[in-house]
């Protein structure tokens, strides 16, 4: 499209400046035109009139002259008609009332010229002819030229019209032609990429021809170019997209058909709890929740999940589906759950999952623990889910999500039971170097599972590397650090960078209540006066999360700034996590005595310094914590991305509030306006803490914007629509078989190249 515009543009400007040099030629030639044409006239009125009009000047009948006159005058062209007796004849001149006073008697030899003479009147423009009547005058005609005037502008627009619509067509079939001359060369590419119009290799049995191996490297080159050039024009459409459900729900559909998509997780979006007022609907506390419930909005796919809620399986239908969200929310996808059982549960998700695999990959000081039979019972539930996945899919390809750590062996199962599927995995956790993953007895198991995606996607690109280098320590696998892709078992498989975020704009009953409002309901809530400053911390009780380290900065603030004691508050919101773990158990247990021995250590305090709330939490129960908070606290030990810095920005339409950030979680690299601490650095944590208590507030606006317009630019559609984009140029070279030029010292080979198992 810029190449047609290339020549559009400056067509359509030369024809503009020819239209407008040319409309002056074309008024003179108009008026030359109708001159001429109203001296023919001239003469055909005065040879009409010459006998009538001497009978009558004979009769030296006055009256009758001037009837005669008015009666000529009625043609609209023919504005006033005199007679101008000869000198030696005398007598006056006879004249219609219309005659100009500027055509005088006297005056008319300078008229009698062969092309009459043009005339400005007061009236407006005038062609006085003159023709004798001899030997008795001469006869005066008076032309109104006004109509030429209205004539030539007509002209001028029906000339404009004309260029504009030649412009057009020229346009239009310069940008059809443009259109399918690219077209054609584009598939005259890839048409040499599969070595159509080439010869076939001798000895070739596959479903493609391919060229002689002296043009692989053209080809090869070539299917460079063109992924280069759709990645850049991919690149640019992102830009200027603006990324909502609609858009999401349109590149499905154009891009990819209307494919369905299913979601695999071991959370589920929503929890069915008995209660004291009967059943109870839950929304967890998770990050990753948080991010893909929105997109599964937008889709209209299929959620498949561990039913873990004590009346799961009491609202669910005789295929254990129910369709969410739940009343008084508009139904808008399916949630299908999975029965684990006890074993099962203790086995796959708080042994092998969160005993394992989390600790391994988070750097957070806790011993990872493997055992055998936790290794079998993560294994067997990953092929229940398999086996859910294949009886949900109405299709032979669906897209499909896998989310995190707990389904690591589930990828390569699909591709098994689905080899047409287009698998996308996403780690929502920090991905460890070679060294660290080692640890792990099934290392190699865990690789040749998540190989099984097409695409496999991590929040940074330091996590990225991580598992490249990983997969070329530990598989035999052709690894291409250029494109961050491995080749494995024949299949390919994109290792991209994808930073999870938020959904925006926010849902708009979670910022419904004021600003002011929340500040005022979260202090009465919590006895605290109205001018008092308030923290917030909101995660799971967690270990990674450094709550620790978050109590000790507050501890340490009142060492250092004593003028903060019963002013400031942290209100620390600590959802109850895998309390089956003995190291969850002990971690909840030293939380719950370090916020009490700081809340004894200053008795002085009117307010308590640490508040904490160790209890689940409604989506909008946190958001009006954001919101009337004056300071939103994340010091993760470890994280992937860490959502709760980014839902306090977006909950925050106030452009109020300070973010402190750990260097640690993937969201320091993308907000950098927060204040970037050390956890394990007490004495910056405090200080940054009165850094954010003091700041001012146009300091606070201006960094708050810059978070916002990034999470605005960057939502969770974006990061979805990223990888189903990826998705569907997967799919477009799916069918164009890969060429790999023959590195120096190899045989060629006829047929198709065997994968390089070098490392």
């Amino acid at each position: 499209m810029r190449l047609s515009l290339r020549f559009v543009i400056p067509l359509l400007l030369a024809l503009g400046l020819f239209a407008y040099a040319v409309v002056p030629l074309v008024d003179k030639l108009t008026a030359r035109w109708f001159s001429r044409d109203l001296e023919v006239r001239a003469n055909l009125i005065a040879n009409t009139v010459e006998d009538p009009l001497q009978d009558l000047i004979r009769s030296g009948d006055r009256p009758r002259m001037l009837q005669f006159f008015t009666r000529l005058t009625q043609d609209e062209r023919l504005l006033a008609v005199a007679f101008c007796p000869a000198a030696e004849g005398g007598g006056e001149p006879i004249a219609t009332p219309t005659l100009p006073a500027e055509v005088r008697c006297s005056e008319l030899e300078r008229f009698e010229t062969p092309s009459g003479g043009l005339l400005q009147t007061a009236t407006g423009p005038v062609l006085v002819s003159v023709r004798p009547i001899p030997p008795m005058g001469q006869l005066a005609l008076v032309h109104d030229m006004s109509f030429i005037a209205r004539r030539s502008q007509e002209t001028r627009e029906y000339l404009f019209l004309f260029f504009v619509g030649l412009g057009l067509i020229v346009a239009l079939i310069t940008v059809v032609i443009a259109q399918l001359s690219w077209r054609g060369w584009m598939q005259g590419l890839r048409g040499l990429l599969r070595g159509e119009t080439l010869f076939l290799a001798p000895g070739h049995a596959g479903p493609w021809p391919l060229p002689p191996a002296e043009l692989r490297p053209i080809a090869h080159d070539l299917r460079q170019l063109i992924e280069d050039i759709e990645a850049d024009h991919r690149s640019r459409d992102e830009a200027q997209l603006l990324w909502t459900p609609a858009t999401l729900r349109d590149i499905l559909h154009r891009e990819l058909r209307g494919q369905e998509v299913i979601v695999v997780s071991n959370r589920e979006p929503y929890i069915h709890m008995r209660g004291g007022a009967g059943i109870e609907v839950w929304r967890p506390a998770s990050g990753l929740v948080a991010a893909l419930e929105p997109i599964m909005r937008a889709c209209s796919g299929t959620w498949i999940a561990h039913g873990s809620g004590n009346a799961d399986r009491e609202v669910v239908d005789a295929h254990d589906r129910l369709t969410v969200p739940p009343p008084p929310d508009n139904p808008q996808y399916q949630l299908r759950r999975v029965w684990l059982s006890p074993d099962e549960e203790a086995g796959y998700y708080y042994g092998f999952a969160n005993e394992g695999i989390w600790p391994l990959c988070h750097i957070a000081h806790v011993r990872p623990i493997f055992r055998t039979s936790d290794w079998e019972q993560y294994v067997n539930v990953n092929r229940k889910f398999a086996s859910t996945v294949e009886q949900e899919s109405s299709s032979p390809n669906p897209i499909v999500l896998v989310q995190d750590y707990h389904l690591a062996l589930l990828p390569r199962m699909i591709r098994e039971a689905l080899p047409a599927a287009t698998i996308i995995s996403f780690w929502h956790i920090p991905w460890p170097n070679p060294e660290a993953f080692a640890i792990c007895p099934w290392r190699e198991e865990l690789l040749d599972g998540m190989l099984g995606s097409t695409i496999l996607g991590f929040h940074t690109q330091f996590h990225v590397n991580n598992f490249v280098d990983t997969v070329d320590r530990f598989l035999e696998a052709r690894v291409d650090r250029e494109t961050f892709s491995v080749s494995y078992r024949g299949k390919p498989t994109s290792v991209k960078r994808y930073p999870i975020s938020v959904e925006w704009p926010p849902p708009a009953e979670l910022l419904s209540k004021p600003v002011e409002q929340c500040r005022t309901v979260i202090r009465q809530r919590h006895n605290l006066p109205p001018e008092h400053a308030v923290g917030i911390g909101v995660d799971r009780m967690d270990y990674t999360k450094g709550i620790e380290e978050r109590m000790r900065a507050v501890e340490r603030l009142l060492e250092l700034k004593p003028e903060w004691i019963g002013k400031f508050s942290l209100i620390q919101i600590a959802a109850p996590t895998r309390v089956r773990i003995e190291e969850y158990r002990a971690y909840e247990m030293r939380v719950r005595d370090l916020a009490t021995r700081i809340n004894q250590r200053f008795p002085e305090a009117t307010h308590p310094p640490i508040i904490l709330k160790a209890e689940h939490h409604q989506p909008d129960e946190i958001f009006e914590y954001y919101r009337g908070a004056d300071v939103c606290a994340v010091t993760s030990l470890h994280d992937g991305m860490n959502l709760v810095a980014k839902e306090f920005v977006s909950a925050r339409d106030d452009q109020r509030g300070v973010l402190i950030l750990s260097h640690f979680t993937g969201a320091a690299r993308e907000l950098p306006e927060a204040l970037i601490v050390n956890p394990y650095d007490t004495d910056e944590c405090a200080s940054a803490l009165h850094v954010a208590l003091t700041m001012p507030g146009t300091e606070q606006r201006t960094r708050m914007r810059l978070m916002r317009g990034l999470i605005q630019d960057f939502n969770v559609f974006r990061w979805a629509g990223r990888m189903l984009m990826d998705a569907a140029s997967s799919r477009r070279r799916g069918s164009v078989p890969e060429f790999v030029v023959p590195r120096a010292g190899e045989r060629r080979q006829s047929g198709p190249l065997a994968p390089d198992t070098r490392r």
